[in-house]
């Protein structure tokens, strides 16, 4: 008997939905799709996805190919906002899913020195003020009116001077008619093998007077020795990195065993895997080092750390950027289910 609901290894060529799962025909539209990491979810979970919104034309090319979607908008969310005349079914959603970035709310990120300024986010993206697109991506959700709305991003948000942002997103959302609950969830208790916590606020038109979501996951862990693939990539080290990896006694990453050995930090912040742990968050930047072998993660041990497809098509982009900046899809399989059975069935 599987132990997980949804797979955290497996291929497209599986089809959708998940084994045990039943086709619904519930609508989802997604915002800042990115590869595509919710839009399997919310498959997984027996949706119709739509398409979305995505900003990089790069990686609106990588969604295209493996999603073919029926709408996909290769625009700024911005002006996305300005169209007129979208197709009717855009107005008559079940979900509308949003994951604004995040790295100007990251503990690990800039956060108040970020607040307020312009920036490309990737070369050839416009400039656009970080910190505002969660504001942004709430004049989309009242814009289309979907009956339910998700707006991921990282647990930082609800943390330290960003608590200004989460009331406001609340407030702005309660005042638009909705009802309005926060979530933070940690991936690894969902059926990912990963430490991810992440903050959703996930809310219905108040008219439906439904009861409070309840999410409450408790899968069984999943450490990396149950699908480390036998080989991994090649670790092109500076010889700083190849000392300290020489003194390794278990630590969780090469900053550890600086500050260990030396007292001082310089900056390093490789993780180290254990077989017999689940791995922490997949960033788009950092690196990741197998303990077992100290070479770093392949492709496919990224793609089931994120439960990514095996046979994904990643194109021209390097799978752990996708993955790092992606919602895992079982994450979001997992809260859509749960949307569907105590929310949009009773409707």
């Amino acid at each position: 008997m599987n132990k997980h609901l949804f797979p955290y290894k497996w291929n497209l060529a599986d089809g959708y939905p998940s084994a045990n799962i039943q086709k619904n025909e519930y609508n989802v539209f997604g915002t800042f799709i990115c590869g595509g990491g919710s839009t399997m979810g919310y498959k997984l979970a027996g949706f119709n996805h739509l398409g979305g919104v995505e900003i990089d034309p790069p990686i609106a090319d990588v969604y295209k190919t493996n999603h073919n979607p029926k709408h996909l908008y290769n625009l700024d969310i911005r002006d996305f906002n300005k169209l007129e005349n979208l197709p009717k079914e855009l107005y008559n959603l079940d979900i509308l899913d949003g994951s604004p970035p995040c790295s100007t709310f990251s503990m690990a990120g800039s956060r108040e020195k970020a607040w307020g300024k312009e920036k490309v986010f990737r070369e050839g993206q416009a400039k656009q003020s970080l910190d505002d697109l969660v504001f942004v991506y709430c004049d989309t959700i009242i814009k289309l009116q979907p009956k339910v709305f998700l707006l991921e991003n990282v647990k930082g948000i609800i943390q330290g001077n960003a608590k200004v942002y989460s009331k406001n997103i609340v407030k702005k959302m309660t005042d638009a008619g909705y009802t309005v609950q926060v979530f933070c969830l940690n991936a690894a208790s969902m059926g990912v093998p990963q430490k991810r916590e992440r903050v959703f606020f996930i809310g219905h038109k108040k008219e439906y007077n439904l009861p409070k979501l309840k999410l409450e996951f408790s899968e069984v862990a999943i450490t990396f020795g149950e699908y480390r693939s036998e080989k991994g990539n090649e670790a092109k080290l500076t010889d700083r990195q190849y000392q300290l990896l020489k003194l390794y006694q278990g630590e969780k990453t090469l900053a550890e065993i600086e500050i260990k050995r030396t007292g001082k930090n310089s900056g390093f912040t490789d993780s180290i895997v254990k077989d017999t742990e689940t791995p922490q968050t997949i960033t788009s930047a950092g690196k990741n080092f197998r303990a077992y072998d100290k070479q770093w993660f392949s492709d496919n041990d990224f793609k089931c750390t994120g439960t990514y497809p095996l046979d994904y098509n990643f194109k021209s982009i390097e799978p752990k950027y996708l993955i790092g900046m992606s919602v895992p899809p079982v994450m979001t399989a997992q809260i859509a289910n749960q949307v569907k059975i105590q929310w949009l069935d009773k409707l």
